[in-house]
């Protein structure tokens, strides 16, 4: 598939739009008596069932819902491929504000339309989902991670989301400088979510100088108050004289207009989707010399850890064992685009195709 077929999502046919990226499977779920809006899709399981989370969003039209569920949808097979994990890629979107609809019956609601599916897709909790909503999910369907540690789930993901970003953070770090040491770099942190508080934590004990921004006050004050991190304006986080930018928000943060403003030699975060075009903006970066980790790969912590749960017999240690992978393939993927000539976004789509391709043959010759 052409990179510039990402393009197409945003303004083709609905079948043109689920065919441009590859797309299994797409269900639309509406149940009109708890003004439920939600669409699943269903990426690639070649290698297993579809696994991703589901996110809850305000969503300025439904298109834009769509739009964010086919390429969420589609990074998640490309993570689950390059992290060695026998699972698919999918993902689902709940379209609404999440601090005023979601109660039971909504939730309950939607794990009839997972249950529905047969196992063809597990879910776990992403924005604005959290593991109590993973519990009422659960009373509907079994196929549900990210269920509470009491429950014998793996609990909140976030911490190894953090803990594999920081890891690929690092790896950048000794591709670029030599040494993966962070102590003293300048570090600009957007979003200080779930993730991006664990992320700054890291990153604060090792001695960086950490900036963040988020749209919440809130939560801005919080980290700034345990961790010592320093406040900064939305936009002015583009504009930072730092080492390393850590995008942990939504996506498309690397754009036409962000890029070029960009003062950095490394951007290595959490949010999923950050290039707005995978080719063009790829190669922007590396025209200005910005190493970029991919962010499938170095995001994946969250996937390894309610991939363990979804084996059974969750393990805390393993998990953790697993996500400490992602430095050395980090390397593997910079070393490889490096001699290639090619961008670490290409380079590790690349490897994600090659085990997709390999597995499914080797299933064909059964």
């Amino acid at each position: 598939m052409e990179f510039n077929e990402l393009e197409k999502v945003k303004e083709s046919t609905l079948f043109g739009q689920v065919s441009a990226l590859g797309h299994e499977q797409v269900v639309f779920c509406h149940d009109q008596a708890t003004g439920l809006k939600a669409i699943i899709g269903i990426h690639n399981t070649v290698l297993g069932p579809a696994l991703g989370g589901t996110r809850m969003w305000n969503y300025a039209t439904e298109n834009e819902a769509l739009t964010d569920v086919l390429r969420l949808s589609r990074g998640m097979t490309y993570k689950a491929a390059i992290t060695g994990l026998n699972i698919g890629g999918g993902k689902a979107v709940i379209i609404g504000d999440a601090s005023t609809m979601k109660t039971e019956a909504f939730l309950r609601r939607f794990g009839k339309f997972i249950d529905s599916l047969g196992g063809k897709y597990w879910t776990a909790e992403d924005v604005n989902m959290k593991t109590r909503d993973m519990e009422f999910i659960g009373m509907e369907t079994r196929y549900v991670t990210g269920l509470p540690q009491t429950m014998g789930g793996g609990g909140d993901p976030s911490p190894v989301t953090a803990y594999g970003t920081y890891l690929g953070m690092k790896a950048t770090a000794k591709k670029v400088y030599g040494n993966d040491g962070l102590e003293g770099k300048k570090i600009g942190v957007q979003g200080v979510g779930q993730v991006g508080m664990y992320l700054v934590d890291h990153l604060t004990k090792e001695g960086a100088k950490v900036f963040i921004t988020d749209i919440s006050e809130e939560k801005l004050s919080a980290v700034a108050g345990e961790t010592g991190a320093k406040v900064v304006g939305m936009e002015d986080i583009y504009d930072l004289d730092m080492d390393i930018y850590a995008p942990c928000a939504l996506g498309a943060t690397l754009n036409d207009d962000t890029i070029s403003r960009l003062k950095c030699q490394i951007v290595a975060g959490a949010a999923n989707n950050q290039l707005a075009d995978e080719q063009k903006h790829g190669y922007m970066l590396m025209d200005k010399s910005i190493t970029y980790a991919p962010d499938f790969l170095i995001n994946a912590g969250g996937l390894i850890n309610v991939y363990e749960e979804y084996l059974g017999d969750y393990s805390e240690k393993r998990t953790y064992t697993m996500a400490e992978n992602i430095y050395s393939t980090c390397l593997e993927i910079l070393n490889t685009a490096e001699n290639d000539k090619t961008s670490s976004q290409e380079a590790a789509i690349k490897l994600a195709e090659k085990r997709i391709d390999d597995i499914g043959r080797l299933k064909l010759s059964r």
